[in-house]
């Protein structure tokens, strides 16, 4: 069972490393390119990088019961969610808008038990649980406490689109290559975005050398990426203990932000941090059978 699992474990580490990057590359875009632009501009790049990585690939036909769960995706996950936190980080500090994005993971966990069957395992709530509280101390110790409406309402935004693109997301994978499933959602999200094609064409004209790179990596790494690992571990085991696994992220950029922007953390974002670790390790834990006991009882009978 192991071998098996190792791969997907791989797989959600640079997933978690790559997303946990993005934040610090949004921060550094929001001054050169508003939300919209930088979302367009992002997708684009993942949507050209994941269609070079599936050329030679055999294309699955998807379902016509597949175009809505790929639309939801596409549109929720990768469009909407996108523009909103973009959007929120010009509005909120970091610490802020992660301890709000990141009520996604327990939304994911309560949709996946209510509609896909998943039910809700004692491990992963009580893990999910304390994971939340280690994303809150660490909102706690990073935010200014200036809290703007309209950006918490970004946030939750974020969020919700988030969980239900996650949601939509799950079946397909039973039946679509991951990757193919990523690029399409990708795709999607990208060309929701058009309309903001000529404010991005006007801000990359104004913009720092410098801005051009993030994008692409931005698009290349988190996105092409960061979305294929994900989709790939998604497809391996239950839409809640994965979610589960991206309260990592905040612990992650807390560390990419000490190495790279020189930030030190505080000692409660520290704190947090640990409780983010404990939570996520509790909430992938399985519960163990009895095969003895198993076997006593079945003698009973």
């Amino acid at each position: 069972m192991r071998e098996r699992t190792w791969p997907a474990l791989v797989a959600a580490g640079i997933t978690v490393v790559l997303w946990a990057s993005a934040f610090v590359a949004i921060r550094h875009l929001g001054t050169d390119l508003s939300a919209g632009p930088l979302s367009l501009a992002r997708l684009l790049v993942g949507s050209v990088l994941l269609s070079l990585m599936l050329l030679g690939r055999q294309w699955q036909r998807p379902a016509r019961h597949d175009w809505l769960p790929l639309l939801a995706c596409g549109l929720l996950w990768f469009g909407v969610y996108n523009i909103a936190l973009n959007a929120a980080e010009r509005r909120l500090d970091a610490g802020t808008a992660a301890m709000l994005v990141h009520i996604a993971p327990l939304l994911i966990a309560l949709l996946a038990g209510l509609t896909l069957g998943e039910g809700f395992p004692r491990q992963l709530v009580i893990g999910s649980l304390v994971a939340f509280g280690g994303v809150a101390l660490i909102g706690t110790a990073t935010s200014t406490g200036q809290a703007e409406t309209w950006g918490v309402v970004l946030c939750v935004v974020a969020a919700v689109s988030y969980a239900v693109g996650v949601i939509a997301q799950k079946p397909l994978l039973a039946r679509l290559p991951a990757g193919q499933v990523t690029w399409m959602a990708c795709t999607i999200g990208a060309i929701s975005c058009l309309p903001y094609g000529p404010s991005l064409v006007e801000e990359i004209a104004a913009a720092r050398p410098s801005t051009l790179w993030w994008v692409l990596y931005l698009g290349a790494f988190p996105t092409a990426l960061g979305f294929t690992t994900w989709a790939f571990a998604l497809s391996r085991t239950t839409a809640g203990r994965m979610g589960a696994t991206t309260y990592l992220v905040p612990v992650v950029a807390i560390g990419l932000a000490w190495l790279l922007l020189d930030e030190t953390p505080a000692a409660l974002a520290l704190g947090g941090g640990a409780l983010c670790l404990v939570g996520v390790a509790l909430s992938r834990r399985t519960a163990k059978v009895r095969v003895d006991a198993a076997v006593d009882a079945h003698a009973r009978q």
